[in-house]
């Protein structure tokens, strides 16, 4: 079939054609004296997409996963004591990687459906006066449940407590697309990649650091094993606009570009645009008769869904017969939700027509595998939403051309 396969999943996304144009160049020399005039800029613009107010922004040739492994070697040491809580497949990789590196987790086991849990925090950060736990680890969206949490509520539970412990975050689904105010809400540690709000392929672990991450690494000594992810190796390089070892240029290329995009749309509109196709799905999912993942409207995430099928039809098969018949790639159930749940990922470079493709899809899917829906339900709510709403660029754009604004 010569149509581009209908991407849905929530990462890698689909990646803008200006990006991808970018990055299509010869390779280039990473030691040549004009190179830190193209590197050091992106530096500093990506702090604009994390919202600091201190510290600096690491470009590490990985996944998000590198990043988490970068945060944690960096920053603690074997036998720290952190306070972090599981409530889906990511927070669980995420908890699986602190205790391999010998780290002591003070667990919260939450059901999955809901995010972090704030008065649980709270409660154990009070208690902890001699100041045992040496980082909070908060994951910010969950992108196998489709759960956000609220960031800015732990760095309160942390002040409540008087608690001197670094907060870590994860941002991978979240930074690009959902509000992250790194600076104004304390966070020590961020951690994303290139493959989701960046509009990126897969391919750069990225970490916003504090300056209070900063001088944590630097009182270490050593005490943590590290090499690859090493602070100290990237500052000395980064700083001149280098990087200690081959950098992926064409990636990094392509992460200029994306970064020309997110400034020219408006980090502030990102947000809505993002809320507003969320919000959209969500209308789709509640016409179908559905329910997602997310036990409460307080956890909803404006950049994945995750859905579960009616009794009676496998996931497992919507997803095959999405991607086999009508050629679009949707989520799966992950870990305990394989088999029950699909996800759609609505963040990056999307909009609304683009989205409604996907739940055109997904109603057919659901129909050819024995859901009694009714076809055209989740698909008119959505366009009715749509119709009914704009975001701010949308309107000022109706505006030009003489278009009645929603």
């Amino acid at each position: 079939m010569l149509v581009q396969p209908h991407l849905f999943i929530p990462g890698p996304t689909n990646i803008p054609e200006a990006v991808r144009m970018a990055m299509n160049l010869p390779m280039e020399d990473m030691r040549s004296p004009e190179f830190p005039k193209f590197t050091l800029p992106v530096f500093e613009d990506l702090k604009k997409v994390f919202k600091m107010k201190d510290g600096r922004v690491f470009i590490y040739p990985s996944s998000g996963t590198g990043a988490w492994e970068s945060a944690i070697t960096n920053t603690l040491a074997v036998g720290d004591k952190v306070l972090m809580s599981r409530f889906g497949q990511f927070s669980l990789l995420w908890v699986d990687m602190a205790e391999r590196m010998g780290l002591k987790v003070v667990l919260c086991d939450e059901e999955w459906g809901t995010g972090v849990p704030l008065e649980k925090y709270a409660d154990i950060l009070a208690k902890d006066t001699a100041h045992e736990i040496k980082a909070v680890f908060a994951t910010h969206n969950e992108t196998a449940t489709g759960v956000s949490s609220d960031i800015a509520g732990v760095r309160k539970a942390l002040d409540a407590a008087k608690h001197p412990a670094l907060l870590m975050v994860d941002g991978v689904s979240s930074v690009g697309s959902l509000d992250m105010r790194m600076g104004e809400w304390g966070v020590d540690c961020c951690v994303s990649g290139s493959q989701k709000g960046f509009m990126l392929p897969t391919g750069l672990g990225i970490l916003a650091v504090s300056q209070k991450a900063l001088d944590a690494n630097k009182s270490l000594n050593g005490r943590m094993n590290r090499c690859f992810f090493s602070f100290e190796d990237m500052i000395k390089t980064n700083d001149l606009g280098y990087f200690p070892y081959t950098p992926a240029t064409q990636l990094i290329r392509g992460l200029r570009t994306s970064l020309d995009l997110i400034q020219a749309e408006g980090i502030e509109n990102i947000f809505t645009r993002h809320h507003r196709l969320a919000s959209g799905v969500r209308a789709a999912i509640d016409a179908w008769g559905l329910k997602l993942v997310a036990k409460e409207p307080k956890w909803h995430s404006d950049t994945v869904s995750a859905i579960y099928v009616p009794e009676g039809v496998d996931a497992v098969q919507v997803l095959k017969t999405a991607f086999y018949r009508y050629n679009t790639s949707l989520g799966t159930g992950l870990n305990k939700l394989n088999g029950r749940v699909f996800r759609i990922g609505h963040l990056g470079a999307l909009d609304e027509v683009m989205l409604g493709g996907a739940l055109f899809a997904v109603e057919m899917a659901l129909k050819d595998c024995g859901a009694a829906i009714k076809m055209g339900s989740g698909t008119g709510a959505a366009a009715e939403y749509f119709s009914k709403t704009s975001t701010r660029s949308a309107t000022s754009r109706d505006a030009a051309h003489g278009l009645k604004a929603a």
